[in-house]
């Protein structure tokens, strides 16, 4: 299992993420691998010129990342999860998140991916500054 808040831009591939659960002992058990990889829009309401993505607390973060992992693999039956959530600066089509779940069918796995999306999305503390050509946007954790 890959759980990590980072700020080391590029220290893992979906690739990576998907090997990882290929690796699993509990991969015969598996009929689905889902996986999330969520980027940079270059466009919102105004065209985004970069976006930096921080937290107050890189440590909390990884553990609130870490809790949400297992709370959902508890709640579903998957086998195992690999996340990743990068920090720092980022451009259009850059990588930020990137999720992969395994399980036995397709409903459960694709459920437990959901929710660590939507979680992550809403209960850690993350800040996202979008630049753009008029101004500065900051958007809170749930944004």
């Amino acid at each position: 299992m890959i759980v990590r808040v980072t700020d080391e831009k590029e220290a893992y591939r979906m690739e990576d993420l998907i090997e990882n659960l290929k690796k699993s002992p509990y991969l015969d058990e598996c009929g689905a691998i889902f996986t999330f990889e969520g980027i940079v829009r270059g466009v919102d309401d105004k065209r985004i010129d970069k976006l930096v993505l921080t937290t107050p607390d890189m440590e909390r973060a990884q553990i609130e990342l870490e809790g949400i992992v297992e709370d959902v693999r508890r709640k579903y039956p998957v086998r195992d999860v690999a996340v990743v959530h990068y920090l720092g600066e980022f451009y259009t089509s850059e990588t930020l998140f990137m999720v992969a779940v395994a399980g036995p069918h397709r409903e459960e796995t694709l459920k437990a991916l959901s929710e660590i999306i939507e979680r992550t999305k809403h209960e850690i503390e993350f800040r996202k500054e979008e630049y753009t050509d008029s101004g500065k946007n900051i958007i809170m954790s749930g944004g």
